[in-house]
């Protein structure tokens, strides 16, 4: 399951690399461990550092675009992201690198990752609610070493590269002298341990990579791009770590009839004039499976709105529904027949007026909006 990049750092699909590095030095600044030193924060902080590093890198954000994870190998390994001190911070306050102080080693087990996929629903199943059934292509708990890492779960000895500190340090030199920085170890990939004898079958990652099938109950009156959280049914964190949460980014298909604006449905009626000056009425198929009868009352005039209260969308989570509001069309016949024109004729020349140009348009701003919108359709 591919991660959201994006939504860790709070960015959209088409952020500059200087938004990307903007909304970075943000987030670090609040979860950066040299000002909040909790392992909740550490998380987040190299969560946000994977991220950013992903976005501005043209290849890994490409991956990304095409619904991929380029950092599902390379995670695993552990990486050298644990070592945090002066440079970190005064990259994350003022966008520069430099070295880092050693804060000790890191723990094995660590949560794992929210994980997004997206489902696609019809406007009726949106109306009523409805369940889906999607596959999740997740890392799961090992189940042949039950998350130790190891083998035979024996437990890990202390790295005697770096004597269980989890980090090394290096002395530099730069145009201000030398320079020692802490970097992560990279025998024991920062954790200050080492399994011996690790899991066949996870390669002492205590999780493995597994596709399910889960069901998600979607409520009624859910608006297209609003997303389900799921609880724990996202990615299994590193040494067998409780999981991230999974969210479910809900897409709504167009429908034939309705547009949906809110809560309320939206449909064009197509009246005949003769029907529009003696009222008639036309059945519209609801969303329920029903019918919905429409009242077109005498005399409608085009582009005049019936609303019928309560026959739109059920309010999520809400009590009550919106409207449904019928856009009526006058239909103008053009193909008479002889007795058809003559009735009509009869009809124009025993009614009392003519076309005439009114007067007062120029002065009518609503007329203006409807002709603009009419020109932009």
């Amino acid at each position: 399951m591919a991660r959201d990049y994006y939504g860790i750092l709070g960015v959209d699909q088409g952020a500059t690399d200087a938004e990307i590095k903007k909304a970075y030095r943000r987030l670090a600044r609040k979860y950066h461990p040299d000002v909040n030193d909790t392992e909740e924060a550490a998380e987040k902080f190299r969560e946000i550092s994977v991220a950013q590093e992903v976005l501005l890198d043209p290849r890994k954000r490409s991956i990304v675009d095409r619904g991929g994870d380029p950092m599902e190998q390379g995670q695993a390994a552990g990486g050298g992201a644990s070592g945090f001190g002066f440079g970190d911070i005064f990259e994350a306050f003022f966008g520069e690198g430099g070295g880092a102080s050693g804060r000790g080693p890191r723990s094995r087990v660590q949560p794992g990752n929210d994980a997004l996929l997206r489902t696609t629903i019809t406007l009726a199943e949106a109306f009523s609610g409805t369940r889906k059934d999607v596959t999740v292509d997740t890392a799961v708990i090992c189940e042949h070493c039950h998350g130790t890492g190891s083998e035979s779960e024996s437990k890990p000895v202390t790295c005697d590269e770096c004597g269980g500190q989890g980090q090394v340090q290096q002395v530099q030199q730069s145009f201000l002298g030398n320079i020692m920085t802490t970097t992560s170890c990279p025998k024991c990939s920062g954790f200050g341990e080492i399994i011996t004898d690790p899991c066949q079958k996870c390669g002492s990652q205590g999780r493995v990579r597994s596709r399910r099938d889960i069901s998600v109950k979607i409520p009624a009156g859910i608006v297209s791009g609003m997303r389900i959280r799921m609880a724990g049914q996202g990615e299994v964190g590193h040494g067998g770590g409780p999981a991230g949460d999974l969210y479910v980014e809900v897409e709504t298909e167009p429908h034939p009839v309705f547009v949906r604006e809110g809560d309320n449905l939206h449909l064009k009626v197509n009246v005949p004039m003769y029907d529009a000056a003696l009222g008639t009425a036309v059945e519209v198929e609801n969303l329920a499976g029903g019918a919905t009868a429409i009242d077109i009352p005498a005399g409608t005039q085009p582009e005049e709105e019936i609303v019928l209260k309560g026959e739109g969308m059920p309010r999520l989570r809400r009590e009550g529904a919106g409207d449904m509001v019928a856009h009526v069309q006058i239909v103008v016949p053009t193909d008479l027949t002889k007795e058809q024109r003559r009735g009509l004729e009869e009809l124009r020349d025993s009614h009392e007026g003519a076309a005439f140009v009114e007067e007062e348009a120029g002065q009518d701003e609503g007329f203006f909006s409807r002709l603009r919108d009419r020109f932009r359709r």
